[in-house]
């Protein structure tokens, strides 16, 4: 099940909030006004958005906002669940064979679990569908990657167009030493389109693309695991010896807490037979 994932925008939130606390805490209202220049924001905006044109085609640019919902929601991600989905369903296969599952399908909502288990019962040997989930896994990293590319990019285009801005700033202010009432704005846009550039590569961009990358890194990991359990499931695997192999992959406090469940159970058991 899909949500909002609250942390992005709570992080990005609490990161502006400190920055704009610390500028008003030393400069009041007057300082937080003297860190809006139209001026800086045009400069790394617009040669932002130059790069990103020049750097990649249309159809990579579109689905830059479809990459960027992807940092604002979550999966929900039960892998105990997806345990005990292999194992009933290795379960059946043993009791009513491997064509019986195709009626479970109905009931599975991940379309790389119901390909692996398709592709079993299709009779496919273990070593094809490692290979052919495999080669599915390595596709969807590549678009994962190239979704990537345009914040990871954008993080390394905002510092530098804020130091192109800053040069600028720099060079109208010493053409005008003579006259110093232009010192001051030049000097703002000298420094402010470095710190407009530094902030997004650090606030937005970096923390987007590495966010993205982590839900990549789960996301094989569950592949990883579903692979396993199709092929456990296609080999004719023990049900329990099954749940024992997928259970390697669970967290240590998620395995603690099932040996504690499986405790109380046999003692509930016990005292019902005693």
């Amino acid at each position: 099940m899909r949500r909002n994932d609250l942390l992005t925008p709570i992080g990005i939130f609490i990161g502006a909030t400190m920055i704009m606390f610390g500028i008003f805490s030393s400069g009041g209202l007057t300082g937080v006004v003297s860190f809006v220049q139209i001026s800086s924001i045009v400069i790394v905006l617009g040669g932002l958005v130059a790069a990103i044109l020049i750097n990649f085609n249309l159809d990579e640019i579109k689905i830059t906002g479809k990459v960027m919902k992807e940092a604002f929601s979550k999966d929900d991600q039960n892998l105990k669940g997806l345990i005990d989905l292999f194992v009933n369903l290795s379960e059946r296969a043993r009791r009513e064979g491997l064509l019986a599952l195709e009626t479970e399908l109905d009931e599975v909502e991940d379309p790389f679990i119901k390909k692996g288990i398709l592709l079993a019962v299709d009779g496919i040997e273990p070593e094809v569908i490692n290979d052919i989930m495999n080669a599915e896994i390595t596709a969807t990293e590549e678009r994962h990657r190239r979704g990537r590319a345009v914040m990871e990019k954008a993080a390394e285009y905002a510092p530098a167009w804020g130091m192109i801005g800053t040069l600028i700033g720099l060079v109208l202010m010493l053409k005008n030493l003579e006259d110093p009432s232009t010192l001051g704005p030049n000097m703002a846009i000298a420094l402010l389109t470095t710190f407009y550039g530094t902030v997004l590569a650090n606030l937005v961009f970096q923390p987007i693309s590495g966010k993205l990358l982590n839900k990549t890194d789960q996301e094989m990991f569950m592949k990883q695991i579903i692979i396993e359990g199709v092929i456990g499931v296609q080999s004719g695997q023990n049900p329990k010896v099954l749940e024992e192999k997928l259970s390697a992959f669970l967290p240590e406090q998620d395995k603690h807490q099932e040996d504690a469940q499986e405790e109380e159970s046999f003692m509930e058991e016990t005292a019902n037979e005693a």
